[in-house]
């Protein structure tokens, strides 16, 4: 099935929310902690995807048989002093579609991306003990810190968060 995955820029999301809504409230419902509780409610997903893209928000999906199956952002900093770094946010696989390599394949090409943009460092954040902290680490990013507290879950939770860095020079 992983030959099947293309992996596509979003330019605009008009034609693709009910997907995009979908991905993120499954998502949420699964317990990811990207900064949303469960019930997501539809609307606020939709306003959610109606307002990332911009400037400095380049959004990848995932698609298999031309439904969306997760996304990822590159969020590109543009600080005069930080023009060389961006941000992964927001990586997202549909439940049903984990361990089949489309979290690795989403962070490889927002990486390419990044080089292409001129973007040395990329920064993450992710909770600690969540699966995506051995993906990180299997895709070279290192631990730079973390910051107890400091999300919340679904039972009112505090967890901590793994910031993670990864320089992109070769």
């Amino acid at each position: 099935m992983l030959s099947s995955v293309k992996i596509e820029q979003l330019l605009t999301v008009e034609a693709h929310i009910v997907e995009l809504s979908n991905l993120l409230i499954q998502t949420v419902e699964d317990g990811a902690s990207i900064g949303f509780l469960p019930p997501l409610h539809p609307t606020e997903a939709n306003e959610y995807w109606k307002d990332v893209l911009n400037t400095e928000t380049i959004l990848l999906v995932a698609k298999i048989d031309n439904h969306i199956v997760g996304s990822i952002q590159l969020h590109l900093n543009t600080k005069q002093n930080g023009s060389h770094r961006a941000e992964i946010a927001k990586l997202m696989t549909n439940p049903n579609y984990r361990r089949m390599g489309i979290g690795r394949q989403l962070m490889k090409q927002a990486e390419e991306r990044a080089k292409r943009e001129g973007r040395t460092v990329l920064v993450l954040d992710t909770r600690e003990g969540d699966p995506s902290n051995l993906l990180y680490s299997a895709l070279g990013y290192i631990e730079a810190g973390k910051i107890p507290y400091y999300a919340k879950s679904a039972n009112g939770e505090l967890h901590a968060t793994v910031f993670y860095y990864k320089t992109l020079m070769d």
